[in-house]
């Protein structure tokens, strides 16, 4: 059944997803005094967070903490935890997004999936007067049944979990990946907990080259510790784990650098067994094992006696509820064309993107908004705080605040790292990113990939992708830049 409110002003924004960035945006509609609803296909707020909540974030409390959020939390008594120790995701959900949610009564409706979304009475081919139209949701509740839900706008925030990359080097999944599903555990396994089992005296393989991936080779080192016999392999694409290991004590947010630190620990004492520029082409699977082909850098590979795969290769969105809109998106990341050079890995790493805001995220279907980790595609550079800036940015604007919406807040932490060898060696001083130019001289970094912080100092330092010419590229203020070596002819330090 479908109800249509008398004036279009009367309707909803609907807000799509109750994890961080869902629960901000509902934040700041209700301090802008705008109506609506926020749905969840979940049984509760953090749904999703809920299902990695044995690991650790590395973010600090005051970068995940939405500052409206904590503004309308503050009469209940609520208080941002004081701890400098970063949140688990079930800490997360706990002592923020549960609270936060709770101030949202109805207008929060959980066990509710959006099946699509769509303009009323009009498919995606038709353009004039589309804009008059309200957005038409289909739901489904808790029981199956499917309604329809108008709404004045869109906030997608449905984010990516549950939409994995594949094993497979092409994007495809490789040969066999299907098959071998029994033996695939997911990016995050509770390695140290309820799956322990599993793990302990097995042999595992991780894939990966993210901080998904590093915290799960971590909990596997710790295992082995404790259980003969628990062997581990880890297998990237790209000939150097540098980007992983990170900055270091150098890295502001100290928790992303200690991961770092010890996952290279491992690696270098043997707990870890490291495959570099290794791809994986198809899985075999056996009764009680699996064997991993791959290629190396010296021919075929083959891995035996195989008894977990975590895959944390990343994930993608999932794009197939908005494919009744009108979307603009960059090609190769799936993210808004506007916003993907900002955030494209190739060029930046999460403490480079610069402040981006509603017209950045904006699509040719007026009013629609993706939002949050899933507005970055398939680029792996997202942080929390710039989902809260993101919504405040798109809430003002619907609120017809356009001067707020247009000021950019965002200032994100620095990981420390300006340039690093193969061997995860800073090269500022001698070379690289911020001293003479050591990359591929042929590498082009787009303008639109560049633009200039709140307080007007250019984001200097962008990835390259190759050792010494910036392979953990990061933010560099110019003082820093400096200090560390003046910057040479390699256009990844210029901030053109």
């Amino acid at each position: 059944m479908t109800t249509i409110p008398a004036s279009r002003d009367e309707l909803p924004v609907a807000v799509i997803g109750a994890g961080p960035v869902g629960l901000a945006a509902a934040a700041h509609l209700t301090d802008r005094g705008l109506p609506f609803v926020v749905i969840e296909a979940g049984d509760q707020v953090g749904a999703a967070v809920s299902e990695w909540g044995h690991i650790r974030t590395f973010t600090p409390w005051r970068y995940i903490v939405d500052p409206t959020a904590e503004k309308l939390l503050a009469p209940t008594g609520w208080a941002r935890p004081a701890t400098p120790v970063p949140p688990t995701g079930a800490e997360l959900v706990e002592h923020y997004l549960r609270p936060l949610g709770g101030l949202f009564g109805q207008r929060l409706r959980l066990g509710h999936r959006v099946l699509a979304v769509s303009r009323a009475e009009m498919d995606k081919t038709r353009s004039i007067g589309r804009t008059e139209r309200p957005f038409a949701l289909r739901v489904r509740d808790a029981h199956g049944a499917v309604s329809e839900l108008r709404a004045r706008a869109v906030v997608d925030a449905t984010g990516t979990w549950g939409q994995p990359n594949p094993l497979g080097a092409s994007g495809l999944p490789a040969l066999g990946e299907d098959a071998a599903e029994e033996f695939m555990v997911g990016p995050l396994p509770d390695v140290l907990g309820r799956d322990r089992s599993r793990f302990a005296g097995r042999r595992t393989l991780v894939v990966g080259a993210g901080h998904s991936a590093a915290n799960t080779l971590l909990n596997l080192g710790r295992l082995a510790e404790q259980e003969p016999g628990t062997q581990v392999i880890w297998a990237v694409r790209g000939a150097s784990p540098a980007k992983v290991y990170g900055g270091g004590t150098a890295d502001q947010l100290p928790a992303r650098g200690q991961l770092g630190s010890d996952l290279r620990t491992l690696v270098d004492s043997g707990t870890v067994r490291l495959l570099a520029g290794f791809s994986i082409t198809a899985l075999e699977p056996g009764p009680q094992t699996l064997t991993v082909h791959g290629q190396s850098a010296d021919g075929p590979l083959s891995l035996e006696g195989v008894h977990n795969v975590a895959a944390a290769t990343g994930f993608r969105p999932d794009l197939s509820i908005l494919a009744e809109i009108q979307l603009d998106l960059h090609p190769a990341l799936e993210a808004p064309s506007q916003l993907a050079p900002l955030i494209d890995p190739q060029y930046h790493s999460c403490g480079t993107v610069p402040p981006h805001g509603h017209r950045d995220l904006a699509h040719p279907d007026e009013g629609l908004y993706i939002v949050g980790v899933k507005s970055y595609g398939r680029a792996p550079t997202f942080l929390i705080t710039t989902g809260n800036e993101q919504v405040r940015s798109v809430v003002a604007a619907l609120a017809g605040d356009v001067a707020a919406a247009d000021e950019m807040q965002l200032v994100l932490p620095q990981t420390g790292v300006c340039s690093v060898n193969d061997t995860g060696e800073d090269t500022a001083a001698t070379g690289g990113c911020c001293g003479a130019p050591t990359g591929p001289q042929e590498l082009q970094v787009p303008a639109r990939a560049h633009r200039a912080l709140p307080q007007g100092v250019p984001a200097l330092g962008f990835a390259t992708g190759s050792g010494g010419g910036g392979l953990l590229a990061e933010l560099v203020v110019a003082g820093r830049a400096g200090r560390a070596g003046r910057a040479g002819s390699s256009r990844c330090c210029t901030g053109a």
